[in-house]
């Protein structure tokens, strides 16, 4: 889902990040805040002294700024329910569509799910109340007309926010709280995930129709910009269903299970030409485990050599350029491949070094995982009934490692 992003802060605890993308939606809403803000002072102020441009793109800055704050408190209604419900929290990101919270795991029940998801909406429906009562106050107390127009403003898009995210389209808060609903009547999360994404993937059409339909009516940029969020809210339903089709499949087997127990290992002695020349081009990889007398030393990747010119290559060692801090690329052989899926995720590595001590007993790669998830499906089926409701999905349960993991 996500590209560069800087980590702020620490909430409560949990990290906040910004996604590069947020830095585009940052200036298209300052934009046209700036250009939509003059109108509401007319409308409610037209007695009041014109404003400079500069003022109005100020009031658009600290409305957009305002408005991802809001994004924020909502995400922090979920993560918060979320860990008290002791489920993992990886962190808040804010991006291009809003925000996200990143939880680690699927909730324990179906009740876990219903309050996690109400979190946010409960959190947008009291910063839009106490908005608009602070805007009401401030335009009968007669405060200064861009304080009650950005406040007006910022109580109205928290409304819209709560409208859209109650849309039953999973995996909005709504299509959240659908899935609990169908969690609690079926008892089985599989099925009541594929009901809501499906559920969320129609909606999804209607926005891209929706879109289209407006680019060819003349809004174009509201067209466009319609059809994303449809792309985005059917890509996000598919990923939600494919994760947990994943996690379910792998819960419960050990690393041992799907690691190579004979990985190819580097000399930490030998020059760097001689690994490029003898391991990189022979056998395709980019990454090598380094391992002296049994003992594991480090890591050696491609990137390595981008700090050496290349005539050099042949004066300096492997054990010179290698990565010695393992622990975010190693897992112990008897963890729950799950537990190695999650960290890939985490850390960006395809590949984690299977470790028992000091010594490297083999490597486990996202490709093997997805191999026996695909197999898995194959055999048992994406959807548990064999009703013909599976074929909308038919096509999609092959995953991309790219869903799951960033290219390390």
């Amino acid at each position: 889902m996500f590209g560069t992003r800087w980590q702020l802060f620490r909430l409560l605890g949990i990290p906040v990040s910004l996604d590069a993308s947020w830095f585009f939606i940052l200036a298209l809403l300052t934009l046209s805040l700036a250009n939509i803000f003059p109108d509401l002072m007319q409308q409610y102020y037209p007695e009041a002294a014109e404003l400079t441009v500069g003022s109005y793109w100020i009031m658009g800055l600290l409305a957009a700024v305002a408005f991802f704050g809001c994004i924020l408190l909502h995400e922090m209604g979920h993560a918060v329910v979320a860990r008290y419900q002791r489920m993992p929290i990886r962190g808040i990101t804010l991006f291009l569509f809003g925000g996200v919270a990143d939880i680690g795991d699927e909730p324990r029940s179906a009740s876990a799910e219903f309050f996690m998801a109400i979190a946010g909406p409960v959190v947008t429906i009291f910063l839009g109340s106490s908005l608009w009562l602070l805007a009401w106050l401030g335009y009968r107390q007669g405060w200064a007309p861009p304080v009650v127009i950005v406040l007006g403003y910022l109580a109205a898009i928290n409304g819209i926010v709560l409208v859209f995210n109650m849309i039953p389209a999973f995996p909005l808060d709504g299509g959240r709280v659908l899935r609990s609903f169908l969690w609690g009547m079926t008892g089985n999360l599989r099925r009541a995930t594929f009901w809501a994404a499906l559920v969320g993937r129609a909606f999804a059409w209607v926005f891209i129709a929706w879109g289209v339909l407006n680019f060819f009516s003349g809004n174009w940029l509201g067209g466009i910009w319609i059809g994303l969020i449809g792309l985005f809210l059917s890509n996000a339903a598919q990923s939600g269903y494919v994760q947990v089709l994943v996690r379910q499949a792998l819960k419960g087997e050990s690393v041992r299970r799907f690691m190579n127990p004979d990985p190819i290992v580097v000399s930490p002695a030998i020059d760097l030409r001689q690994w490029v020349e003898d391991y990189v081009y022979r056998f395709h990889r980019k990454t090598f485990p380094v391992v002296s007398d049994g003992h594991l030393q480090g890591c050696i990747d491609t990137q390595a050599l981008e700090r050496i010119p290349r005539e050099d290559w042949g004066q300096h060692t492997v054990a010179e350029v290698m990565r010695r801090d393992l622990a975010p690329s190693s897992i112990h052989p008897d963890a729950d491949a799950l537990e190695a899926l999650r960290k890939m995720q985490h850390s960006g590595f395809s590949r984690l070094l299977v470790t028992d001590g000091d010594r490297l007993v083999g490597i486990i790669s996202l490709k093997d995982l997805l191999r026996f998830f695909s197999l898995k499906i194959e055999l048992e089926g994406a959807e548990p009934s064999n009703t013909s409701a599976r074929r909308p999905f038919d096509r999609d349960t092959s995953v991309d490692s790219s869903e799951l993991v960033g290219k390390r």
